[in-house]
Formats: C-alpha cells, sequence, structure tokens
C-alpha cells in the first residue's frame, strides 16, 4: 500500500489538455462511449508508457510477460470498443 501513498507520477500539462479538449468535443457532441474510449487511452498511455522511468530505472522498457499482458488486455478493450462502435446502430 505504500507504493499507492510515496509515488508521484507526472503528466504533461499539454497532454491534460488535450485529453481535456477531445473528451469534451465527443461530449458536446453526443459521443458519451468515444469519451469514454479517449480516456481510456490516455490512461493506458499515461499509466504505463508516460511513467516508465517508474517501472525501471534505466527508463528502457521491459518486455516481460507482465508487459505483454497489460498491453494485451489493453489493446483488447481498445479493439472491442472500436468493433462495437462500428457494429452498434442506433
Amino acid at each position: 500500500m505504500e507504493v499507492f501513498t510515496t509515488t508521484q507520477l507526472t503528466i504533461p500539462t499539454m497532454q491534460v489538455v488535450l485529453l481535456l479538449a477531445l473528451s469534451t468535443g465527443a461530449l458536446l457532441i453526443g459521443r458519451l462511449k468515444l469519451a469514454l474510449l479517449i480516456n481510456y487511452c490516455f490512461t493506458l498511455y499515461w499509466g504505463y508508457v508516460a511513467s516508465l522511468n517508474l517501472f525501471s530505472p534505466e527508463g528502457v522498457m521491459r518486455l516481460n510477460n507482465y508487459t505483454f499482458l497489460y498491453f494485451g488486455f489493453g489493446l483488447a478493450v481498445i479493439v472491442l470498443a472500436v468493433i462495437g462502435f462500428i457494429t452498434y446502430r442506433e
């Protein structure tokens, strides 16, 4: 539990502004699911890629089973969401 209270995650301000602009734009045109997908993609990126130095001291990505599992599930969720967007008609 200490890891959650002591870890500092820095996210560039321009990325936060981009996330807010894209999410707000999607919500203004009535695309709730697209806004959720945008937020999920940013979270997936920030959770591992942007904070890579927290996971490996050298700043080099370690490709192990957990990395492939993490991105595999993340990409599977994104692909299934996009397929749902394409096939679902109101």
